[in-house]
């Protein structure tokens, strides 16, 4: 008997749109005789839907104001102990068996929609709770990091309530540097600061996504990333791709916008030894931070070979340009077989924890 398996995307968050992109190609790579979709779309104000066909990839962004006419609205629920789709309109109930969330961001990768399926019940694809959060955090990130020593860029922690100056950043971390929101992914709200007048609008700039930044130092290097998957205690990592932007760094645009923006070379032009020292790097890095399922790891390679973790993406991007699938396909494995083998992991994640004890009594 076929799986129902929920596709969840939209959400609030400034990757929004990324997000509808990527569902719509994980829809179109599901295996149609193992699992039956459900498409459920999250609109920028953070209303549930569910919608009956592809056409809702048609729109570019899910708002309340503009809602395509065969929107339902529904909620995700436990019922007797059993996650259920339930439908507000009709009042209708569809069991479902497994979760696949393509939300990038806040609200989607930070833990806050791992931890709803943890509550009804539903097994789900990647991470789970607290490393979906500690992977979003790129401060918590870092520390984890530090104490596994494993190598990463120098940052000072910026809020609103220190007035930390440019020349102050500069004199530690050196200059250019860069900004970023600690919270927040795929370059929203990154720039690199050259000056002290780039530094207070791009600040506020940042500020307007998280309440923590961070300034980090400027490696220079090639931008190099590797694709992991599987147990916590058993990841195998992908062969690596490089990224070549041509925009004065992987920015938003870059990596969404612009078809052009960056050139992919996969597999990167490594020799076997740092390429077998970055697949181990990744596989560490994933093992520390407590992940599950999918990550996909981020490079600095100086021109010296000292490798660099920049960041991991707990749900990085399916869209046709984004590295993870890429990565995956070019070490021999198809779209359609990693969708399957990601939903296999989730179901094998969930049947271990059912295996914990929950009452103390029992």
């Amino acid at each position: 008997m076929k799986k129902v398996i929920a596709l969840i995307f939209g959400g609030k968050s400034a990757e929004h749109e990324v997000s509808l992109r990527s569902a719509k190609n994980v829809a179109d790579a599901l295996d149609k005789d193992q699992y039956t979709p459900i498409l459920i779309g999250i609109s920028k104000e953070g209303s549930w839907y569910r919608f009956p066909d592809m056409t809702v990839f048609n729109n570019k962004a899910i708002e309340d104001k503009a809602l395509p006419a065969q929107a339902e609205s529904v909620a995700l629920i436990a019922l007797q102990g059993r996650p259920v789709l339930y439908s507000l309109k009709d009042h209708s109930k569809t069991s479902l068996d497994v979760a696949f969330p393509i939300m990038h961001g806040t609200m989607g990768e930070d833990g806050t929609i791992q931890g709803l399926f943890k509550m009804v019940q539903l097994p789900f694809v990647g991470c789970g709770v607290w490393s979906s959060a500690a992977g979003m955090d790129k401060e918590v990130m870092k520390r984890l990091l530090a104490e596994a020593r494993i190598p990463n860029a120098r940052y000072m922690l910026l809020t609103p309530f220190k007035n930390n100056s440019y020349e102050e950043i500069a004199a530690k971390l050196g200059s250019p540097f860069f900004i970023k929101p600690a919270n927040a992914g795929s370059s929203v709200g990154v720039h690199k600061i050259k000056s002290a007048a780039d530094f207070g609008p791009k600040l506020k700039d940042a500020f307007q996504f998280d309440n923590k930044v961070l300034a980090e130092e400027f490696i220079q290097g090639r931008e190099i990333e590797c694709s992991v998957m599987g147990h916590n205690h058993a990841p195998k990592a992908s062969l690596p791709g490089e990224v070549i932007p041509q925009h004065e760094f992987y920015s938003y645009e870059a990596k969404y916008v612009d078809d052009n923006g960056a050139l992919l070379e996969i597999p990167a032009k490594l020799d076997s030894e740092v390429t077998k020292r970055l697949q181990a790097m990744a596989e560490q890095t994933f093992h520390v931070m407590g992940c599950d399922g999918l990550t996909r790891v981020d490079f600095f390679l100086k021109p010296n070979g000292e490798l660099y973790i920049n960041e991991i993406n707990t749900i990085p991007g399916f869209t046709k340009i984004s590295m993870y699938p890429k990565m995956w396909e070019a070490t021999g494995l198809s779209y359609k077989d990693l969708i399957s083998n990601l939903i296999t992991l989730a179901f094998e994640k969930y049947e271990a924890e059912q295996k914990l004890k929950t009452s103390y009594l029992e």
